[in-house]
């Protein structure tokens, strides 16, 4: 019915409408957003690692969005949650309807919104602009209609003095490089929790993926998938911890102490 629903609203209704989401957080969204629709028809389109940011921050916690696209997880993070935020997106049309979203939740103090991309050194990349969900840096001899050229910051630099508890990072295969301009922001204390998206599309810049595990582990972090209902936190064997989105938990004990306290999030009705 939801789909339906929308499929007749986004056809009838010129531009962008208005969705009312999670603990009073909303978001506008247009025929063709991807990752915005799928919240509107399943009520969150990646159900397992949102359930976590939902049940594992608090209040006055910092999130960094590593990718944030139209802002999914930002709004999440610091509308229905009240964290603060840092959220990067690079693509320049992507990034105005990010500060669009922004500004519909209110959240100008407690968000600040990036518009460059992030990796390992500071400098430009070439990055695609018309691929909604999947834009990206351009690979070698890559080619593709829409593109820009985007000042790139790395993460140690952009977060100094910053103490995140949570970083969700979803570059398009481009992770490894933000991971290593990050090694400093990912020795902070405060941080417990990463998730990162490894579905392989590191391959298109020669990067292997199945090397991040090993990395983050040397840096104190299991691999982990999480099961919202139970509250629980799975162990990801290795031969599982690269593909789709992985959790990436450092102190679990801490961690689980505050999934099994978090407050109930109601969507579509049902409490989890």
């Amino acid at each position: 019915m939801r789909v339906a629903k929308w499929q007749i609203w986004s056809r009838l209704a010129p531009g962008k409408i208005t969705h009312d989401w999670v603990n009073g957080s909303k978001f506008m969204a247009k025929k063709g957003d991807a990752g915005l629709t799928g919240n509107i028809y399943t009520g969150l389109h990646e159900f397992y690692d949102m359930g976590f940011l939902l049940h594992f921050l608090r209040i006055d916690d910092l999130f960094i969005d590593v990718g944030a696209n139209l802002g999914s997880y930002t709004i999440l993070a610091c509308s229905a949650v009240g964290s603060r935020g840092i959220a990067f997106e690079p693509a320049p049309r992507t990034y105005k309807r990010l500060a669009e979203n922004i500004h519909l939740n209110h959240l100008g103090e407690r968000v600040r919104c990036i518009n460059q991309g992030v990796g390992a050194q500071q400098g430009t990349i070439t990055f695609t602009t018309d691929n909604d969900t999947t834009n990206h840096v351009l690979a070698s001899g890559e080619r593709c209609n829409g593109q820009a050229t985007i000042k790139v910051t790395t993460l140690d630099k952009a977060l100094d003095r910053e103490n995140p508890s949570l970083i969700k990072i979803d570059v398009e295969g481009y992770e490894t490089q933000v991971l290593r301009g990050a090694q400093k922001t990912l020795e902070t204390k405060s941080l417990n929790a990463v998730i990162i998206e490894l579905n392989g599309a590191g391959q298109r810049y020669g990067f292997d993926e199945s090397k991040i595990p090993d990395m983050m582990l040397s840096l104190g972090f299991k691999a982990y998938s999480y099961n919202p209902f139970d509250r629980e936190l799975v162990s990801l064997e290795r031969r599982k911890a690269h593909t789709d989105n992985v959790l990436f938990i450092r102190n679990k004990q801490f961690v689980d102490q505050r999934l099994k306290s978090a407050p109930k999030a109601k969507i579509n009705g049902r409490g989890f």
